[in-house]
């Protein structure tokens, strides 16, 4: 067994998104591309050279195998995969397409072959021969089965002691109670080393308004870093030992907006792991959100090094300053701002 340098679980889906811009029930033609969060996220950080291994069950149909079949085109572990024997399928997702703001996405998930996930499905020797975990608040939501999973991979990866990165990834719809959502997801990030969330999930996590006091909350809790994702701003990062905004990339054609968090999160996680400082991997992270926005699958806007490269190359940044009128409110300017 090779060993990895990341490994991470969830729940992907075969998603459909639109090719003509609308109400869903209007659409008639779709074209299929593979959607999950943590599986966009092993993607990105196989396309920039990383070992990295993703875990979940599919269903034993052709859906389940399409999921399987893209991922290991990007170079994805995927041995630790389970297929269904007990008939539950694979999940699938409808998006639409829309010339502003974010699309409409409807899930067809409930009782999907990733729900039944339990802790008795858990690999440890694979999970333990990988040097990160990144994980998000999706699973935990999708059924009390996958909640046991994500808490016993969240303790096991822990007392092994690896690096653990957490983004929130708030999906409102598949949670039952507010409540429920916001103390799960809070005694998740408070484990992790590096939480990512944006601006509204952090304020809706804590009831804190600004990034440095939401930030406090996490690292007085022992996260190590926190980053928070400030939209075409950039993002806010704050640490015991530093803080600081880091420009955004400016974005002048929006395709769509999802999948720009874990495109993000590979940024900031490649960029640890690569051993660049703080600031220099969210900078990474906000060049890379900035190329998922400009793509229409969740995956697709994800570079290459070369690609990556090319771009912070070239991109002009977002002038922050412009927008602030000089009031500072997210801490001191980062030296990659000037």
């Amino acid at each position: 067994m090779k060993a990895l340098d990341a490994v991470t679980f969830g729940e992907s889906m075969a998603m459909f998104y639109a090719r003509e811009i609308g109400e869903l029930h209007q659409v008639n033609t779709f074209q299929k591309a593979l959607a999950g969060a943590e599986s966009n996220v092993a993607v990105g950080l196989a396309r920039l050279g990383f070992e990295v291994g993703w875990m979940s069950k599919i269903g034993a149909d052709s859906l389940g195998t399409f999921i399987l079949e893209e991922l290991q085109k990007e170079g994805v572990d995927t041995n630790a995969v389970l297929r269904s024997n007990d008939g539950s399928k694979t999940g699938i997702l409808l998006k639409s397409k829309v010339i502003d703001g974010d699309p409409d996405v409807t899930y067809y998930r409930k009782g999907s072959a990733a729900s039944t996930m339990n802790p008795s499905d858990f690999p440890f020797n694979y999970f333990k021969q990988a040097g990160h975990l990144h994980m998000t608040g999706i699973p935990p939501a999708l059924s009390s089965e996958m909640r046991a999973f994500s808490f016993h991979a969240l303790q096991v990866m822990k007392e092994q002691g690896k690096t653990i990165s957490f983004d929130p990834n708030l999906r409102f719809q598949l949670w039952e109670e507010e409540e429920d959502m916001i103390h799960t997801v809070n005694q998740m990030a408070s484990q992790a080393d590096w939480f990512f969330p944006g601006l509204a999930e952090g304020q809706r996590l804590t009831g804190c308004h600004e990034p440095e006091e939401i930030a406090d909350v996490y690292l007085q809790k022992g996260v190590k870093l926190v980053v928070m994702k400030l939209g075409a701003e950039g993002a806010f990062f704050k640490s015991a030992e530093n803080q600081g905004v880091v420009n955004g990339f400016q974005v002048h054609d929006v395709i769509d907006t999802v999948g720009a968090g874990d495109g993000f999160a590979v940024g900031v996680i490649s960029g640890l792991l690569d051993g660049l400082s703080y600031e220099k991997s969210v900078t990474r992270g906000n060049a890379i959100g900035a190329l998922a926005v400009m793509s229409p699958g969740d995956k697709d806007g994800l570079p290459t090094r070369e690609e990556l490269q090319a771009f912070l190359n070239e991109a002009k940044r977002y002038d922050r300053r412009e927008h602030m009128k000089g009031d500072g409110r997210y801490g001191k300017v980062s030296k990659f701002d000037r």
